[in-house]
């Protein structure tokens, strides 16, 4: 049995892990030495040894392209102890349970973090193995049996604070709402004699829980938020990479509270429950990055849910090959986007990347020398360098109308957030033709459909064929987490169900999804994009005819060098980015 395990009851001590951090070969005589001269100051004994030796910055003497990083040493200590080693994962944390084991004060006395409870066990995040005194209170407290882990000191001190703050205020607004009238909602209706009021959405825990919702959310790279009501205990859910995870559970009155603070930070009517309404805010992380967010509300059975979509301002700044477009749809695109007048359309189903895709294009044709102007419904992210016009239908300000407005603007580049009907196709044709460049969005399964769909709503042949410059379909897939991805064999059949009818050859190696700490065991880190460019060449024009044949059209524009979603797909699968379920579950087939 290794000696370090055999210590008697004491913190870590600082002069120990060095020299067992030397006798392992990770850190050299004469940094140790160095330290150890340093380590002699109060600040140096309150601090987790860990912590004080990860902020040197240190190379690992076994592996020199890393660092002693507090991960690295933390779970070095794990195996040193023989103890197992746990990355702490908010997301997997039932807050309410954890933070029912013990006081804040209790857990931060000794840096512990309860991580999970189940009918036997509590599990107990540590980054001190050899102190056990608080073991034997709390197994006496909680009549179970405990289980130690050692994780990160820093996401121990972090969450401890996170968790309990946020537990805190969510106790004591439902205290609060003790004696208030419940609110159930639409679908059913409770009243309780002798009780009045309601939960002031400005009370500061409610205020609390809102910024740690909102801070969370970043943190975890979340797109969207949802705040569900349920009759008694409401939901909050993430969406990460595009699935959903379940955060925490709130009584429906604290829920209440939370949606109607919200709100009024994004300037709704709070009065109104009824009808769906939508709203915008803006609001900054920690380190000071602007981050907006829309709004949406709709009436349910227990009240508002509330759907808040996050928008990163970063993607904003990344270029079109980081959005996951090969060299050659590069290319495409931008001989598209410069032109100086026709229409470019963008295709997909709702979160397929279409407005990044149209923001990222106009923010790099966003030059001081020309004027670029949208109609949207509603502005999904406020940029300086458009004027943004929002749909209002109430007022009869439509996308059409939208567009004749703009049209009186001087613009030189128009967006329309999507072509719903034949009178907004008929205007931003006419824009198209006195000499402006269009953009906008359509919703169809692929690129050539986007030609039948403008006949189904009333469009001529003939000016389809004279304004259209090209049309681009895309999705988006999860992308395999690079930590740790493995290499697996594709049989023949599933390539070839993949690639039909084309025949590229099969790569000799593609890539599974695993789990890891880093990606929750999911797999995937990420998304990325799969883009079908579709460009109006003059043979394409020729057979866009009123009696058009979609099978002849989609073929001709393959045979110009079209690349369908699914053989995009397959050359992101053979570059080891993705999967082939991954591709099969959000591209079309080929018909």
């Amino acid at each position: 049995m290794n000696a370090v395990i055999q210590q008697s009851e004491k913190k870590l001590d600082i002069h120990e892990v060095l020299k067992w951090l030397e006798n392992d070969g990770m850190v050299s005589n004469e940094n140790a030495h160095m330290l150890r001269t340093l380590a002699v100051g109060k600040e140096y004994q309150e601090k987790n040894p860990l912590c004080v030796i990860a902020e040197r910055q240190w190379i690992d003497q076994r592996n020199k392209s890393s660092l002693l990083t507090l991960e690295v040493l933390a779970t070095w200590l794990a195996e040193k102890v023989d103890i197992p080693y746990h990355r702490i994962d908010p997301l997997k944390i039932e807050v309410g349970k954890i933070t029912a084991v013990m006081s804040y004060a209790y857990a931060a006395r000794f840096n512990i973090l309860p991580i999970s409870v189940d009918d036997q066990f509590i599990t107990i995040a540590t980054a001190e193995p050899f102190v056990k005194e608080w073991e034997q209170e709390l197994s006496r407290i909680n009549n179970k049996e405990f289980r130690r882990v050692i994780s990160n000191p820093d996401d121990i001190s972090r969450y401890l604070l996170e968790f309990y703050t946020v537990s805190k205020s969510v106790n004591r607004a439902e205290s609060e709402s003790q004696g208030l009238g419940k609110e159930i909602g639409n679908l059913e209706s409770l009243m309780e004699l002798g009780r009045a009021g309601k939960l002031d959405a400005n009370d500061q825990h409610v205020v609390n829980i809102v910024d740690w919702l909102l801070q969370y959310a970043f943190d975890q790279r979340a797109s969207d938020i949802h705040l569900e009501p349920r009759r008694d205990l409401g939901n909050i859910r993430f969406r990460i990479d595009g699935v959903m995870h379940q955060v925490y559970q709130v009584p429906s009155t604290v829920m209440a509270a939370v949606s109607s603070r919200i709100k009024i930070l994004g300037r709704m009517d709070v009065a109104e429950k009824r009808r769906p309404q939508d709203g915008r805010l803006k609001t900054r992380t920690q380190d000071g990055v602007e981050i907006e967010l829309r709004l949406s509300t709709m009436p349910t059975a227990f009240g508002e849910k509330l759907v808040m979509r996050i928008f990163d301002p970063e993607v904003l700044v990344k270029n079109f090959r980081e959005l996951g477009f090969s060299q050659s749809d590069d290319e495409r695109w931008q001989s598209m986007i410069s032109r100086p007048n026709g229409i470019i359309l963008v295709t997909g189903p709702t979160g397929s990347g279409k407005t990044t895709t149209l923001y990222t294009s106009l923010k790099q044709l966003a030059k001081p020398e020309v004027n670029v102007c949208t109609v949207e419904d509603p502005i999904e992210l406020i940029e300086g360098s458009f004027n943004q016009m929002q749909v209002q239908q109430n007022i009869g300000l439509d996308f059409s109308n939208g567009v004749r407005t703009l049209l009186r603007q001087d613009p030189d580049i128009i967006m329309i957030g999507e072509i719903r009907d034949k009178e907004t196709a008929d205007i931003a044709i006419q824009a198209a033709l006195t000499g402006h460049l269009v953009v906008s969005t359509l919703h169809t399964n692929d690129a050539p459909s986007a030609v039948t769909r403008l006949m189904e709503i009333g469009v001529p042949a003939y000016l389809i064929q004279s304004t259209i410059l090209g049309v681009m379909a895309q999705r988006l897939v999860r992308v395999l987490c690079p930590h740790c991805k493995q290499e697996t064999e594709i049989d023949d059949l599933t390539w070839k169900a993949l690639v039909k009818p084309w025949k590229p050859g099969k790569p000799k190696k593609i890539f599974k999804p695993v789990g890891c700490l880093e990606c929750r065991n999911t797999g995937f880190m990420g998304r990325m994009g799969l883009y079908e460019m579709f460009t109006f060449s003059n043979a394409i024009k020729e057979i866009v005819t009123e009696d058009i044949n979609i099978m002849n059209l989609k073929k001709l524009a393959m045979n110009e060098g079209m690349r369908p979603l699914r053989l995009s797909g397959a050359l992101k699968v053979a570059a080891g980015l993705t999967t082939v379920e991954e591709v099969l579950r959000v591209a079309p087939p080929v018909e």
